[in-house]
């Protein structure tokens, strides 16, 4: 299977010893009811084999759609799976799964989202810093967080809880590029403007200073964008590039190859059953290294 014929949303590659293994949201199941998570595997990021399921919904679940934006990350000897979840009577959450290997099968880790009660929360991605001090990142929105918030907070080291009170880092709405959602009142029956933020994906760039991957509407529809932390730290304070780096689609995130060069993945066109991966060098992006 070709890069080209793979349908995901949200793309995550995690290079395990010269395997890329590819995950993502199921194109398909994306908007309606969900029940796993995949893999594919590559060594060219060309050529794939997949996908394999890595995670089937257990008997008793709590979560029945909204199966999105699985990250994979190797910690412990383990290998964590970081997911969002949803169900029709509550919030969006954050749970995280593990297993012994890349390509699973993962278990559920806790039994209940790792983000706060009451919140609606996506795209969960785990961060671990020059500290060696483990982080979650994720977005907070409508109803509950109309401005669009990109949140972190200390996470323990056995990936099964927040260590820390989650803190804003910066919100959607305060951005020059970004505008409320058109279709807020349509979809969601919200009023007012509402702002959103997904898809943050923390990194250390070739300069090694930090910034931040992540996605929200703009006068263009859904677009990618790169920030950078003005400290090197986590909390900040973060600056933003006056456009986003990317229109059309969006979600990315940032691995090294076999030959260390720094890839950015990230799903393209942003319309139903024909998102792809997009592979890029990270230089090639328009972004502070331009």
């Amino acid at each position: 299977m070709k890069t080209a014929e793979i349908t995901i949303r949200d793309p995550f590659v995690l290079n395990d010893n010269g395997t890329y293994y590819l995950y993502g949201t199921r194109s398909e199941t994306a908007w309606g009811n969900g029940n796993g998570f995949d893999v594919y595997q590559s060594t060219d990021l060309e050529n794939w084999t997949g996908p394999t399921q890595i995670f089937k919904k257990p008997e008793g679940f709590w979560a029945d759609k909204e199966y999105w934006a699985p990250e994979c990350v190797k910690a412990n000897g383990q290998y964590y799976l970081v997911a969002t979840f949803g169900t029709s009577n509550r919030p969006k959450g954050i749970q995280i799964l593990v297993a012994d290997r890349p390509d699973g099968p993962f278990k559920l880790l806790s039994q209940k989202p790792i983000t706060p009660e009451g919140w609606n929360c996506i795209d969960g991605s785990v961060f671990i810093d020059k500290n060696n001090d483990f982080w979650l990142i994720f977005s907070h929105g409508f109803p509950q967080e109309p401005r669009g918030a990109i949140v972190a907070s200390k996470l323990s080291k056995d990936m099964s809880k927040l260590s820390g009170k989650p803190s804003e880092l910066f919100l959607a709405s305060d951005v020059d590029w970004t505008v409320p959602i058109p279709f807020a009142k349509e979809e969601f029956g919200l009023d007012g403007d509402n702002y959103f933020s997904d898809g943050p994906y923390l990194f250390y760039g070739y300069d090694n200073d930090l910034y931040m991957l992540w996605s929200s509407w703009s006068e263009k529809g859904y677009a990618m964008a790169i920030s950078k932390s003005t400290t090197g730290e986590v909390d900040g304070p973060w600056v933003h590039t006056a456009t986003p780096a990317y229109y059309g689609g969006g979600h990315g995130m940032v691995f090294s190859d076999s030959s260390m060069r720094k890839l950015v993945v990230w799903h393209s066109p942003n319309e139903f059953m024909k998102e792809h991966p997009t592979f890029i060098d990270l230089k090639e992006l328009k972004t502070f290294y331009t």
